[in-house]
């Protein structure tokens, strides 16, 4: 474990910087490079925040469903191969819970002010 500052506030220091400091002074497409690189740290932040949480509990649900451990990555692969083979289906209990929440993680960092991830938490 690192000391702190954490990655998180460190990719959110800059980007406070780029977006007070730097932007103001650009205009036409650098600005708008600017503001694209300023959202990829953002969802960087997300990721660095929100993740370890996401894909532990993603990893619990697909290790109850899929009745075996492994890392997330093979847990999917097996999920996506068992869904092939029709051996699960959405009437396998728990799927579409599975398939719901994790794709509300997975907004949480990318797009967290889609208005369909809001609708999911009932926000505005």
């Amino acid at each position: 474990m690192q000391d702190k500052p954490d990655a998180a506030a460190i990719v959110a220091t800059v980007n406070a910087f780029l977006r007070e400091t730097i932007l103001p002074l650009l205009s036409g497409r650098a600005a708008f490079d600017l503001r694209v690189s300023m959202n990829a740290l953002e969802l960087v932040g997300r990721e660095l925040v929100l993740s370890p949480a996401s894909d532990a509990a993603e990893a619990a649900r697909l290790s109850a469903l899929l009745g075996e451990t492994g890392t997330l990555e093979d847990l999917n692969q097996t999920l996506g191969q068992r869904i092939a083979a029709g051996e699960i289906g959405l009437e396998t209990p728990g799927l579409i819970d599975h398939l719901r929440a994790t794709a509300i993680e997975k907004l949480a960092v990318d797009q967290p002010k889609y208005s369909s991830y809001r609708r999911a938490l009932g926000k505005k």
